[in-house]
């Protein structure tokens, strides 16, 4: 019974460990993507609101493309 605890512990963290790795490298991402957006010298609002537009479609898009995967 307690090597069942043990084991069901260790996995448990296992998973954890596996779902911070996912959500570390998923916001390590979208922040190499914002940062690209900071050293932008826009010609003006009009295209730095174009850029961030187009940022937030690809946003959109992967998440459909993950909610196809539930």
């Amino acid at each position: 019974m307690s090597n069942d605890k043990a084991f069901i512990k260790e996995y448990q963290k296992k998973i954890e460990r596996k779902l911070n790795e996912n959500e570390m490298a998923t916001v390590q991402y979208w922040k190499e993507r914002l940062d690209k957006l900071v050293t932008m010298k826009p010609d003006g609002i009009a295209s730095l609101q174009l850029e961030i537009k187009k940022l937030s479609n690809m946003m959109e898009n992967r998440i459909r493309s993950l909610k196809k995967e539930l």
